[in-house]
């Protein structure tokens, strides 16, 4: 690959990132995008492609993969250099200017970078009961429904994905458990309380502690706390146990971070000159960690980022629909 020179550098290719690329080409930037997956979406296209997201305005329900396809639509008006399956691995300054080395060694020179790697590379907690059972039956992310059609299926967790895949896979499998070791749930209210009116049997307490089957899986072995364990059929096992997030080599590059998160002011800039970040990967007072949310820290972030490149614009652009 030959080396990139661009004015907008983004590292990160989910809704934020991709909104982003949109709005650098909206202010008249050049705009180039790593990502370390092979795909647009982010985590939306590794985990949660058939979702239903109900945060974004203007949407009461979107799925996933419809979200992303119009994002990358909305973004391809930007022209972006895409360059997918790559990691930022170094960050160093010019002269008005940011040099960032990929591990594949292409180099990317641009007048500013904006950060919006979301969680950083992910990956997810093991089940301890689950070693050898990947691709046997059990998976850790349902990127479709199809393949659990008439199937009895045990979901393992207490958050978001959890209770969403529940939710999604009822109507479509034969039977869905859900097994958590606690009593509380982490996941919305809503979704919790329509998964319990739901044919979706909810153990709590409890945890997997085996799984059998010979070649394929075929049944869970669970234990309620002070019970004897208790077998369910299974030809399926979803491990939505979340996830080990890393920043990698981010977090070598000097910024200001603080829980795995990278510091910003209200302008979305980093202690870094010409660094900005947005979306998940952000941390400021009253953060609130949702996709409308990086929306609007996109806009914000490639604003400012404007006037770094030429100090006689405005961090106001206009509004779009005045054309």
């Amino acid at each position: 690959m030959d080396d990139v020179t661009t004015d907008l550098l983004i590292i990160g290719a989910g809704p934020t990132g991709l909104y982003a690329a949109y709005y650098a080409g909206f202010r008249g930037m050049s705009v180039a995008v790593v990502d370390s997956l092979p795909e647009l979406g982010g985590q939306i296209t590794a985990m949660y492609p058939e979702k239903a997201i109900l945060d974004v305005a203007g949407f009461p329900s979107i799925k996933g993969r419809d979200l992303v396809e119009g994002l990358v639509a909305q973004a391809a008006t930007a022209e972006p250099t895409y360059l997918l399956d790559r990691t930022a691995t170094a960050l160093e300054h010019g002269e008005d200017q940011v040099v960032v080395t990929l591990d594949d060694g292409t180099t990317v020179t641009a007048r500013a970078v904006l950060i919006t790697s979301g969680i950083g590379k992910f990956s997810p907690r093991p089940l301890p009961a689950g070693e050898g059972w990947v691709g046997r039956g059990m998976e850790f992310f349902v990127p479709s429904f199809a393949p659990y059609a008439g199937k009895d299926v045990v979901i393992v967790g207490g958050g978001d994905s959890a209770f969403d895949w529940a939710q999604h896979l009822e109507p479509v499998a034969s039977t869905v458990t859900l097994v958590h070791r606690r009593e509380a749930f982490r996941a919305h209210e809503r979704t919790v309380a329509e998964v319990q009116a739901s044919s979706v049997e909810i153990i709590t307490s409890a945890q997997v502690t085996e799984l059998r089957g010979d070649a394929h899986l075929e049944e869970v072995e669970i234990t309620v706390d002070g019970h004897e364990p208790r077998v369910v059929p299974a030809q399926a096992l979803v491990a939505a146990l979340g996830f080990i997030a890393d920043l990698g080599a981010i977090q070598r590059w000097g910024l200001v971070t603080e829980k795995r998160h990278v510091v910003v002011d209200s302008a979305m800039r980093t202690n870094l000159p010409r660094v900005f970040a947005a979306g998940d990967i952000t941390d400021y007072p009253g953060k609130v960690r949702l996709i409308a949310v990086g929306f609007g820290e996109a806009a914000t972030a490639v604003n400012n980022a404007a006037v770094v490149l030429d100090p006689s614009a405005h961090v106001f652009p206009g509004h779009s629909s005045e054309g």
